[in-house]
């Protein structure tokens, strides 16, 4: 997958953005980053687009911003031109397509049938936008049209919300979806930044759901383990579970058999995505990972801990 794209994935979410005035870019795009998604799609359907890409990519450097709705090679130019790192199209031209391949910027063409996915294949693709999601069939149909395209990847785009968000990214074959739930057209036109910020934090924590899985206590020995493992058996009703470095007191106790990470032991913090916490964490939070404590199993990041500690404890993100 082009490298453009791997960033995509490891964001999630593509805010899809349509600009009337070049002056909200900024505030907009500093909205968006802020609020934990520094990346946008500026739909190439207003006079403002190409200046507002400009805006964005210049003020923001660190921003993944790419064009939308590019009809055209003349729009691939323009929209290149001003700074743009991807383009999207509603569907598949194979003129645009071959146009961004020979540039060597990443396009990503609407589909929305089985045909579509192999013209797509046929061009050199690997990741394909569904348009519009909802309307052509939703996850089901994704998941239908992965089955005999083993290679292919997904960026569904219209229909999504905070309300599916989580259902579609839960899909492997999906690297991440475009909503513009967040940044509300009518909000943008009255300068209302800090509540799209509020939006796309509220998205970011949606997709990524993070939630307390257990707490691990350290402990000198086995012996002292059993002790605190049993304490909460017969006080809550949290069965013990002996593995091989801890026991278990139900789910929401870890007791360790020696002293582990954190001056205390620590904290297990579950997500939806391991790969896309640690982007999000890194990327907005300024949050440092201990790379070596790095869990993968099947090529996928499922266990990694930050370098400090909060209140004596060390912290892992899980994935659930």
């Amino acid at each position: 997958m082009n490298e453009v794209l791997e960033k995509i994935s490891r964001i999630g979410i593509v805010p899809v953005v349509v600009l009337d005035d070049a002056k909200d870019a900024k505030p907009l795009a500093e909205a968006l980053i802020k609020g934990g998604l520094p990346c946008a799609e500026v739909t190439f359907r207003t006079a403002a687009a190409e200046e507002s890409i400009r805006i964005m990519a210049s003020e923001f450097p660190e921003m993944l911003v790419g064009a939308g709705t590019v009809l055209t090679t003349e729009q691939v130019d323009r929209a290149v031109n001003a700074g743009a790192k991807f383009i999207v199209s509603p569907g598949l031209n194979p003129k645009v397509v071959k146009y961004c391949l020979e540039k060597g910027v990443p396009v990503t063409p609407g589909t929305a049938n089985p045909s579509d996915v192999e013209a797509a294949i046929e061009l050199g693709l690997d990741v394909v936008k569904f348009f519009p999601a909802e309307a052509a069939g939703g996850l089901n149909m994704i998941k239908s049209m992965a089955a005999p395209y083993t290679q292919m990847k997904f960026m569904p785009t219209g229909g999504i919300s905070a309300k599916n968000i989580c259902e579609y990214l839960a899909f492997d074959k999906i690297i991440a979806c475009g909503g513009s739930w967040m940044v509300n057209k009518a909000l943008v036109a009255e300068g209302k930044f800090d509540e799209i910020q509020a939006l796309t934090e509220e998205a970011v924590r949606t997709m990524l759901g993070f939630e307390l899985r257990h707490l691990g206590v350290n402990c000198a020995d086995e012996n002292e383990a059993d002790s605190v493992a049993s304490k909460f058996d017969n006080l809550f009703g949290f069965s013990k579970k002996v593995g091989n470095s801890s026991i278990f007191a139900g789910k929401e106790i870890e007791a360790m058999k020696s002293v582990g990470r954190g001056a205390n032991g620590h904290i297990a913090i579950g997500t939806n995505s391991v790969v896309r916490a640690k982007n999000y964490l890194e990327s907005v939070k300024g949050v440092k990972f201990i790379e070596d404590s790095a869990v993968v199993k099947n090529g996928k990041l499922i266990a990694i801990y930050m370098e400090d500690e909060i209140g004596g404890f060390a912290v892992h993100l899980v994935q659930k």
